[in-house]
């Protein structure tokens, strides 16, 4: 009896199901077109952007490369010890914080949207990236904010034009910021504004108003919802209290200098351990946790995060450039990891030859021989890359 009501109780998880990658033959050819947009835009990024080198599409300026370490915890429940999370351990990693914008500009031109991305280094199984099987690395590309503005390859294909120029817009005040929302609602004028696009324009807002604080107060998120083995999952890595505790610069002022970010994140790892929990937020209702609504939010009080790892970013010392060469010439894709946690939805799978082409073009016209370092040392080795 007691076991039949243990069952009855038993949480019930959205399992995971290959229509989820699946795409049309018009997403194939949309995703092309986007692809092309991106090659192009590297093309011209260092003009763009006034720089000597060219950029990544988004991204573009980062503002530190961190020695790291990712502990793969024990003991987790079966739903949560799936993929990468399976089998405990500890592994080096490397992370590099970034700003969102497609630009490199003084912080107050670019807003508040910053990047984390994650490499762990020692993950053996195939890999999803195209001619990178046999890597042994994973990537994490995750963001402060826990919603995308765009749902579909098909709003993407003009959606992610206007991305590229959100600061000509921001440039041009008042009178830019209406130029968007006009060419965002109506696809430059050739639609009607339809429910889809007051729900993504909407979402960038949510963009505009992160608060502006020092970046290691941050909560990071995957955005899009990623496979968790026989479920789907989003990813949140969030700071621990003793961390937060820490930190003495807070404040962010980005107009009383030209880098107001990175050294608020310098000085505080020149003096102190910043230590996240990686946690897994398990599906549990299809309408509340869309897997193709990566414009929704989802819930904390329906889908509680569990946390399966930790990644410590020990104190270290850092060059005033935040170790530059090394954080410009690594690649980074949320692609470069194992099946069973893949990126999942419509949209997403835009971006598998998407971060491919993007990361070839940038190193082959910077004359950057395109590598993956295997460790620590390699990384941080002045003639690895």
């Amino acid at each position: 009896m007691l076991n039949r009501v243990k069952k009855l109780f038993k949480t019930k998880y959205v399992p995971y199901n290959p229509k989820y990658i699946e795409l049309t033959e018009k997403d194939k050819k949309k995703k092309k077109k986007i692809t092309s947009d991106i090659k192009k835009y590297i093309a011209r990024s260092d003009e763009a952007s006034g720089v000597a080198y060219h950029t990544r599409d988004a991204h573009a300026k980062g503002y530190c490369a961190l020695k790291a370490e990712f502990e793969i915890l024990d003991n987790l429940p079966k739903e949560y010890a799936q993929g990468l999370y399976a089998k405990p351990g500890v592994h080096e990693a490397v992370i590099r914080y970034s700003n969102g914008s497609s630009r490199v500009a003084p912080d107050r031109k670019l807003g508040l949207a910053q990047g984390l991305a994650i490499k762990v280094f020692d993950v053996p199984g195939k890999k999803l990236a195209p001619g990178e099987e046999d890597s042994s690395n994973f990537d994490f590309n995750l963001i402060n904010n826990p919603v995308f503005f765009c749902n579909r390859i098909e709003d993407y294909t003009y959606i992610s034009k206007l991305f590229l120029e959100l600061p000509k817009y921001a440039d041009q005040g008042a009178k830019g910021k209406a130029k968007l929302a006009f060419n965002w609602l109506t696809n430059y004028g050739t639609q009607l504004p339809t429910k889809e696009s007051f729900k993504t324009f909407k979402a960038l807002g949510s963009f505009m108003a992160i608060e502006p604080k020092n970046t290691l107060l941050y909560d990071f998120h995957s955005q899009g919802v990623v496979r968790h083995g026989d479920y789907v999952a989003k990813i949140r890595v969030k700071p621990t209290q003793v961390s937060l505790d820490h930190v003495k610069r807070r404040d962010l002022d980005v107009e009383s200098k030209q880098e107001a970010i990175r050294p608020l994140i310098l000085d505080e790892i020149r003096e102190h351990d910043q230590v996240y929990e990686v946690q897994i937020q398990l599906a549990r209702n299809s309408k509340k946790q869309p897997v193709e609504e990566i414009t929704t939010e989802w819930k904390e009080e329906d889908a509680p995060f569990v946390t399966v790892a930790r990644l410590t970013i020990p104190k270290q010392d850092v060059p005033d450039d935040g170790n530059f060469e090394i954080m410009e010439n690594l690649s980074f894709t949320p692609f470069r990891c194992l099946e069973e946690n893949r990126p999942i939805g419509n949209l997403q799978q835009s971006r598998l030859k998407a971060y491919e082409i993007a990361s070839k073009t940038r190193h082959a016209l910077n004359n950057v021989e395109r590598r993956e370092p295997k460790n620590l040392k390699e990384t941080f080795d002045k003639n690895f890359f």
